[in-house]
């Protein structure tokens, strides 16, 4: 079953419908959704001439959903059932090939009968009966999937929840996974945003993108551009390999942009997907295992960020996976492999990233950073993985980090200096890197280190690459001292990433210009 993408068309009147209705031809749309609970001064004679212009003004005829959603199920305005149900009665005398009514209001005999006796004089029309809940699961989301097809065999379900987490999404998948014929399963909100992407892979029937954000008629809604362009929706088949990064937050990531980028360059039949892990290990652990245990899902790898790249090598370990040793010794994975038995395998790929970053940023070779003074701000992932390269290396290292436990452990482990965060009177170091995420998007005005600290002679990097330039780094350029900043690191690490997931190499100078090209503008 192609799954169709659906672009909502939310306008309060006419000519706002046209102009949404002409940039969703545009932008690609497979199907119409005319939300007339969003039109003003709603009348039956509107809702005629709306889908009367959409039928008669392009070569190219789009098939139309005509919603009149109950405020209580998210409708925009407020219209009495009686005049939604006239509505939706008129739509499919006018032509329209879909109705979507709610399941509660359908189950009441008042609504029933006329849409009922609507459907039995129109030639093509079909409904779609909808069920929303807006705050979380549905307690049985099988037993209500056979009770809406109970009630109304040749109806669509369509049955859409809040995933408070993204683990909340899996009992979504399996019951595409486990039905065949037309229905629409997915998830609202920040942790289910992957659902919608995903819809295509597992047989839905449609998904839906908005025109724009600002034209978004549910919360975690992709717009038809995002959906279409970065996350390649129209090379997704049951057949696509997945990978993603998991972190908290995960919404600044440009990891999915630059991967797909080169799957897109190498034209793999691979999707790359932002995933939003919240919480601590028993929600990573949750989410991997849920992920794993659904082979039919084919997720192949991830790439693993804050805070959870701890986690990650915890995780391999308990399951008696591979971990590789420069791995082990960080303490740390940014990068989880699917081997071909499901096991998982762990790997680093920050320690060269950085180290390769610091070494051309300063113009010098690995050899002169024996001896070095560096500071490091941070006791994460990130972190350990740069200590353990400078250590190798022969760095003196001083590490800074705001719970002075973590710093003092780290510390201990790789026998380096600690202080806490606020301690920089005695700051003489060389080479100052932070590897906190202070000063990341969308807090740009923070800095681990304040101006007055910074001195000529220093070379300041910062492992936050969004924005490019941090405020870290724009107070060390206002002193003219030397500046490395995140992307190259970044660049680095998701090369030698993309080489474990593909077995080939990505395009450095691709993965760059997708970075340049998405930060904002200074």
């Amino acid at each position: 079953m192609e799954t169709k993408l659906a672009v909502p068309i939310a306008a309060r009147n006419i000519d706002q419908a046209g102009e949404q209705i002409k940039s969703a031809r545009t932008a690609g749309a497979d199907i119409l959704e005319l939300r007339t609970d969003y039109l003003e001064n709603l009348n039956l004679d509107l809702v005629k001439k709306l889908i009367a212009d959409v039928k008669n003004t392009s070569d190219k005829k789009l098939p139309i959903i005509v919603t009149c959603r109950d405020k209580r199920q998210g409708g925009a305005i407020d219209y009495p059932q009686k005049l939604r149900v006239d509505i939706l009665a008129a739509a499919l005398k006018a032509g329209a090939e879909f109705i979507d009514f709610e399941y509660e209001n359908f189950i009441s005999i008042e609504g029933q009968e006329k849409i009922r006796l609507a459907l039995s004089q129109s030639s093509r029309g079909r409904l779609i009966l909808s069920t929303h809940n807006f705050e979380t699961k549905f307690d049985n989301i099988g037993k209500l999937y056979r009770k809406i097809l109970n009630v109304c065999p040749i109806a669509i379900p369509k049955l859409i929840y809040v995933a408070n987490h993204i683990n909340d999404c899996f009992e979504a998948f399996d019951l595409l996974h486990q039905t065949s014929a037309e229905r629409i399963i997915f998830c609202m909100g920040a942790g289910g945003l992957i659902s919608r992407i995903l819809a295509k892979k597992l047989g839905c029937f449609l998904t839906f993108a908005s025109i724009d954000e600002l034209n978004a008629t549910a919360p975690g809604q992709l717009t038809i551009k995002n959906l279409k362009g970065l996350y390649r929706f129209d090379c997704i088949d049951t057949q696509t390999q997945l990978y993603g990064v998991i972190a908290d937050p995960v919404g600044h990531s440009l990891s999915p942009a630059i991967h797909n980028a080169c799957f897109d360059d190498k034209q793999m039949n691979n999707l790359y997907l932002p995933l939003l892990v919240e919480g601590g290990r028993q929600d990573f652990d949750s989410f991997l295992h849920h992920a794993l245990m659904r082979k039919w899902l084919n997720f192949r790898g991830f790439s693993v960020t804050i805070p959870h790249k701890q986690n990650a090598l915890a995780y391999v370990r308990v399951s008696r996976g591979y971990v590789e040793p420069l791995a082990q010794k960080i303490g740390a994975a940014n990068t989880l492999l699917v081997g071909p038995d499901g096991k998982l395998e762990a790997y680093n790929t920050d320690y060269a990233g950085a180290l390769d970053a610091i070494t051309t940023g300063m113009k010098i070779s690995r050899a002169k950073l024996n001896g070095l003074p560096v500071a490091v701000f941070g006791a994460g992932g990130v972190s350990r993985a740069i200590v353990a390269g400078l250590t190798d290396a022969g760095a003196q290292i001083k590490i800074y980090n705001r719970t002075i436990e973590k710093a003092q452990n780290l510390a201990a482990e790789f026998n380096c200096e600690f202080a806490p965060l606020d301690d920089l009177k005695s700051l003489e170091a060389k080479l100052l890197i932070n590897c906190t995420s202070i000063g990341m998007h969308p807090n740009v005005e923070a800095t681990p280190v304040p101006k007055e600290f910074l001195k000529r002679g220093m070379t300041i990097f910062d492992t936050v690459y969004n924005p490019a330039e941090t405020l870290l780094l724009k107070d060390a350029k206002k002193k003219r001292i030397k500046t490395i900043d995140g992307i190259s690191m970044f660049v680095n690490q998701a090369m030698a990433q993309f080489k474990l997931f593909t077995d080939t190499d990505g395009n450095p100078d691709l993965m760059r210009k997708v970075v340049c090209d998405l930060l904002p503008a200074e």
